[in-house]
């Protein structure tokens, strides 16, 4: 589908987003049965039932939905949501049978970079959600074929897409938004490890995304076995081997367990212990004994 972004005035999302209850004129805001509502295709953004959506549909069944959420009418009948799930699930939480909407006729490109930044708005958002929000949002600038000036002087240098959306998001430059899309590559396991931060979103993109998935599996495997995380150095190593041709999963074994520290235990058999005390003696006072006798051991090991 041709953009026709360029063809169209955008409301600032003051307009579309601001807290101050919006003026139904008749015209522009529709009160949209939620049956009548489809997701966004792809909609990259969760809709938890946590405790923010609790007080999101508490605040909905009292005053009603203060902001309507933005739609396209779909080809096939009903209406696809572009700004506003978690509007409207909390409506439906809410035991409401209508949101307001206002609906618009618009291009994918145009729906899903609105999709995009009214959720970047949000929070919190998790590093699975930026990476393939990023990712869309570069897709649909691509197709526009746009670049955009950070002011109207000529001679500025122009900003690339990457730019943008690290403008448009807040994040430091393109770069962190290269690393961030780099994340759609990891295998469903390993992004889940970048939500929990057990895995850093910077050691992710720079050493595992461009490995092949049959290498993150195995990676994965092995992780789970030796029930370790890998360090970044460990993660460099790995890397090198891919890119190499040669990392199996026996080459990932040997360096995630070369830095495992190795656990001493020494297990002493109770029936052994009990000749050499009586049987009032506790465990503590057991072990209280043992280890004074291993101090004076030691000490007459320094003597000779």
């Amino acid at each position: 589908m041709k953009s026709s972004a360029q063809k169209i005035q955008m409301a600032g999302f003051d307009d579309l987003f601001g807290t101050s209850p919006a003026v139904d004129d008749g015209k522009h805001i529709q009160e949209i049965p939620l049956t009548e509502l489809h997701p966004f295709k792809n909609h990259p953004f969760q809709v938890r039932d946590d405790e923010a959506m609790q007080e999101t549909a508490e605040s909905i069944a009292r005053y009603g939905v203060l902001v309507p959420g933005i739609a396209r009418p779909r080809s096939e009948g009903g209406y696809e949501i572009v700004a506003g799930h978690r509007r409207a699930h909390g409506s439906k939480l809410a035991g409401k049978k209508t949101m307001p909407f206002i609906v618009r006729k618009m291009d994918d490109d145009e729906a899903t970079i609105i999709m995009v930044d009214s959720n970047l708005q949000r929070e919190k958002l998790l590093p699975s959600e930026k990476a393939w929000a990023y990712k869309m949002k570069l897709e649909a600038l691509k197709h526009q074929g746009q670049r955009h000036d950070l002011t109207s002087a000529p001679a500025v240098p122009k900003l690339t897409a990457r730019e943008i959306i690290a403008r448009d998001a807040g994040e430091k430059s393109g770069m962190t938004v290269t690393r961030y899309i780099s994340l759609t590559k990891l295998i469903p396991p390993l992004l889940a490890l970048v939500d929990e931060e057990k895995l850093a979103v910077s050691a992710a993109a720079d050493y595992i995304s461009d490995m092949p998935e049959n290498e993150q599996t195995d990676l994965v495997s092995v992780m789970n076995r030796l029930q370790i995380i890998p360090g970044r150095g460990q993660l460099a190593k790995i890397k090198q081997y891919s890119k190499d041709g040669t990392l199996t999963a026996a080459v990932i074994d040997a360096i995630l367990s070369e830095a495992r520290p190795v656990s001493m235990q020494v297990t002493l058999k109770r029936e052994r212990l009990r000749q050499y005390f009586p049987q009032s003696y506790t465990a503590s006072q057991m072990e209280e004994v043992i280890f004074s006798l291993l101090e004076n051991w030691r000490d007459q090991q320094k003597e000779t």
